[in-house]
């Protein structure tokens, strides 16, 4: 067999954008003829997924589900809406939340399970999807809830079809009541959560560097009134408590009501069944939420499309 040297990865990979190793596995296979390998990487896709892993993948689709005590969100990004409107990208959103739910939610592990019915990984099935439906992917992100005794609720927003859509969201309730009563309150949650976008479950989980940060602005604005510090420290607890009931769950105004703290809802569910209900923990989803997207005029988009 031909030596498979430096030299030659780098003007295969050169030629096909496709990674080191696979580039490596290409000459090896075809015992270091340059074209052959280049074709042996094409009929993989990785060559193709590897041309287009650059391109920015902000749309797609998230995927909920939700089985008695367990659940699982999942994100699933593409180059546009249009392909999430794909029934063959919507059925791998489905599978992939699927396993995620029995596997868990280490997304380097998940790349190596097999997919079912393809021979194939999780990750080569991705990177065969991404030569296939002709975008760039990315298994961006995914979380599993579960409790010891209770319900997983889940709510989808902008449906594209049952368990996939923009916004997923699941809720956890630790809870030995009835279940039917469980999951009817853990649905009204699942929404309130969707709609308020809280970022934290309780004052307790506030990220200490985000609560430093507000107090320092806080106190910074309180200043500007020219107050002696005893007040200033007085207004700034009060702006706190205000900045609290904006990013914790349990401490928001319920959105089905607009009155009611979702602390006191919660008390009072567990009250009206005669036991215990914990809110345990959510998972909100919203798609494409933090992803910066390129920004494109249409003639450029065209002249761009023009000169490839």
């Amino acid at each position: 067999m031909a030596e498979i040297t430096a030299s030659m990865v780098k003007d295969l990979r050169a030629k096909t954008g496709a990674g080191m190793m696979d580039c490596k596995k290409a000459l090896n296979e075809t015992a270091g003829d340059l074209d052959a390998a280049v074709d042996w990487l094409r009929k993989k896709g990785l060559a193709a997924a590897a041309k287009k892993a650059s391109r920015v993948a902000a749309e797609g689709l998230v995927g909920v589900r939700a089985e008695g005590t367990r659940g699982a969100v999942v994100e699933l990004n593409a180059e546009t809406d249009f392909v999430a409107r794909n029934e063959t990208f919507q059925g791998l959103v489905e599978t992939l939340t699927g396993l995620v739910l029995v596997e868990g939610d280490d997304l380097e592990a998940l790349k190596d399970k097999p997919y079912p019915e393809t021979g194939r990984t999780v990750a080569e099935e991705l990177t065969h999807q991404v030569a296939t439906i002709g975008e760039n992917m990315n298994l961006r992100r995914a979380q599993v809830l579960s409790v010891s005794k209770g319900v997983i609720a889940s709510y989808m927003h902008n449906v594209a079809r049952p368990g996939l859509g923009r916004i997923g969201v699941l809720v956890a309730l630790e809870s030995e009541g009835d279940p039917a009563k469980l999951a009817a309150l853990g649905k009204s949650l699942a929404m309130h959560v969707a709609a308020a976008a809280p970022q934290y479950l309780n004052r307790e989980a506030v990220d200490t560097t985000a609560l430093d940060r507000e107090r320092a602005v806080l106190v910074e604005q309180a200043r500007e009134s020219g107050k002696p510090e005893n007040i200033i420290e007085k207004m700034v607890e009060g702006r706190l408590r205000k900045y609290y009931e904006e990013v914790c769950l349990l401490e928001q105004i319920y959105v089905m009501d607009n009155e009611s703290k979702v602390q006191t809802v919660v008390e009072a569910a567990a009250k009206e069944m005669g036991v215990p209900v914990a809110l345990a923990g959510f998972a909100r989803f919203s798609l494409g939420e933090g992803i910066e997207k390129e920004e494109k005029d249409f003639a450029a988009e065209v002249a761009e499309q023009l000169n490839k």
